[in-house]
């Protein structure tokens, strides 16, 4: 059995690090220029460089998509920019142009992965990009497991496998709606998720169909937990997780259920899918399905009148730092929470027990008895060490509460 790498997606600096600390083998993010997400990244070159200098402190590796469908005007400074990536420490990009592609071959020497925007669906697909200079294949996402054990029975390039987040209704992304309806080309990074929108079908004045409720055309998000161990077994390179524009909560949960899943198949160890399945629960807020991952997808892969957006704020600080002596927490909090309620803690290393928050001070030591300030830096009893980067979240569960120690 083949232990892939676990590659999870990062919109900004810190959910970079949080990737990298929660379990990932390495990250994927989009610079400013030739990206689908260039509108939103907060990844100009400076930031990219920091975050390749503390991927490799962690001995792990750093992606830049650069996977627009470019015109040619599009193309301008195109070379520059892939001069600067190599520069800044970038291990490879994701390319989904073969102008990109040659570019990259041509003057620099980074790694070139094919985007999954170039809808690879068999071996022969795989081998031809192989011999055209890239050393890895994002396969289509509408492939299922016997189709990507086939494909892997053809080839000895590195294939790379989509397993959790968002899915698209049209195939491998290629979708024109957001053009048609909103200027905003998906395929040159403006996609505005038009299929998620709600639609109505109406005759003239009208609204027609059995309940005359609102629609979407949208797919329910992916979650392959139950799949991950078959991957495993045909020799996938790669593990793709989806969601550069979620929350630090999402990537930190998702990455780390993931890599403990990876790790314990690995190691031949039993494993409990339901305990997985409750962790990813604490982070989902869109229902999910497992594509076409089990066979071809069914009509409760799809979202069709079902609003799957269920906000969750369970998740309540990050740790920036922690006093041993007095067993007291620097807290930055990121949704409501209060004296009395037990939060529990994640760590890269796992989920720590749950305890109760005692008295609490801002940053000039006024005693609060509620937060409700976002980013607002606060202090509180925690009774066991915790480290930067930690998660604080709320829990329901009263079982194994650690009594908190006063300060």
């Amino acid at each position: 059995m083949k232990k892939p790498e676990l590659l999870a997606p990062a919109g900004d600096l810190e959910k970079l690090k949080i990737a990298l600390l929660y379990g990932a083998d390495a990250a994927f993010i989009g610079g400013k220029q030739f990206s689908l997400r260039a509108r939103a990244s907060n990844f100009d070159l400076d930031v990219i460089a920091a975050g390749c200098q503390f991927a490799k402190s962690l001995g792990k590796k750093i992606f830049v998509t650069v996977n627009i469908l470019p015109k040619e005007e599009d193309l301008t400074g195109l070379i520059a920019y892939l001069q600067s990536l190599e520069q800044a420490g970038v291990d490879a990009i994701i390319v989904a142009s073969t102008a990109v592609l040659r570019a990259a071959r041509n003057h620099t020497t980074l790694e070139v992965h094919l985007s999954t925007q170039q809808s690879v669906t068999n071996g022969i697909g795989v081998n031809f990009w192989a011999q055209a200079g890239y050393t890895r294949v994002v396969l289509a996402r509408e492939l299922t497991l016997s189709e990507i054990a086939a494909v892997r029975a053809t080839t000895p390039t590195e294939l790379e496998v989509f397993i959790h987040g968002g899915m698209c209704v049209s195939y491998s992304g290629k979708c024109t709606l957001s053009n048609t309806m909103t200027d905003r080309d998906a395929n040159r990074g403006g996609c505005a998720h038009a299929c998620r929108w709600e639609y109505r079908l109406r005759d003239d004045t009208q609204d027609i169909g059995p309940a005359k409720t609102p629609f979407a055309m949208s797919s329910k998000d992916l979650q392959s937990l139950k799949h991950i161990e078959r991957l495993m077994q045909i020799g996938v390179d790669a593990l793709k997780i989806e969601g550069r524009m979620k929350s630090i909560h999402y990537i930190a949960t998702v990455v780390s259920t993931y890599r403990q899943l990876i790790d314990a198949l690995y190691q031949g160890e039993d494993v409990d899918l339901n305990q997985y399945e409750s962790e990813l629960s604490k982070a989902e807020n869109r229902l999910t399905s497992d594509g076409f991952l089990g066979g071809m997808t069914r009509s409760d892969s799809q979202l069709y009148n079902m609003r799957s957006e269920q906000p969750t704020q369970a998740f309540t600080g990050i740790v920036r730092g922690y006093d041993e002596t007095r067993q007291v927490a620097i807290v930055e909090q990121r949704n409501y929470f209060k004296t009395g309620d037990t939060l529990e803690v994640l760590t890269p290393q796992g989920v720590k027990k749950p305890f109760v928050v005692g008295e609490m001070f801002d940053e000039e030591g006024n005693k609060l008895t509620t937060a409700r300030h976002p980013k607002q830096q606060l202090t509180f009893a925690v009774p066991y060490e915790l480290a930067p980067y930690d998660l604080l979240r709320r829990t329901n569960g009263a079982d194994s509460v650690v009594t908190k120690t006063k300060t």
